[in-house]
């Protein structure tokens, strides 16, 4: 059991459920109208875990394990389920994809690490970079994380316009970014297909 010193409080690592209610209402609605069904149900877990992991990386800058890795071996799980036809190369596609993407946004925060003597992404986006893997084909990995950049980006700016101070040492939650931009690439990729 972990003691912290009393001015220093655990940060709260649940989703608010207002926002979860609301958001979860309106991604099954959409899944379920314009998926097939066991897609639709993939959808909504998936669309579940990240409200709850934008909500909360963007309150606290922490992506707690049981999102990314509940996302991980959801992505794992609903493979054989999104591809039938190959159920066991659908798994292991999805594994090599994961650990691609985990292996890559890796490199990407040891090289800034080294560069700028400190820390750019948390171990929570690595492990959502695994999730992502396992969720999206190859080829949507990127737009994935373009699309969350872009939005980061977006708030950054914004954030200036508005007065607000930023520099670069200034903390972005960017798993708050990440967690939707990975379920939009979802439904985009299979809607598409």
């Amino acid at each position: 059991m972990i003691i912290l010193p009393k001015d220093e409080a655990a940060p709260d690592l649940r989703p608010d459920m207002a926002v979860l209610a609301i958001g979860l209402v309106a991604i099954a609605i959409i899944s379920a109208t314009t998926l097939p069904y066991a897609t639709a149900i993939a959808s909504t877990v998936l669309g579940a875990l990240m409200l709850s992991g934008a909500d909360i990386d963007a309150r606290t800058l922490l992506l707690p394990d049981v999102i990314t890795l509940g996302a991980l071996i959801g992505g794992l799980a609903a493979a054989p389920v999104l591809d039938p036809s190959q159920p066991l190369q659908a798994v292991a596609s999805a594994t090599a994809r994961a650990t691609l993407a985990t292996l890559a946004v890796g490199l990407l925060r040891w090289s800034y690490s080294a560069m700028r003597g400190r820390e750019g992404l948390g171990w929570g986006d690595i492990k959502l970079a695994a999730a992502i893997g396992a969720w999206l084909p190859l080829a949507a990995v990127p737009m994935c994380f373009a699309l969350a950049t872009a939005a980061a980006l977006l708030a950054v700016g914004l954030a200036w316009l508005r007065g607000h101070h930023v520099c670069g040492a200034l903390k972005i939650p960017f798993g708050a970014f990440l967690c939707p931009a990975l379920w939009l690439s979802f439904y985009a990729n299979v809607v598409a297909n």
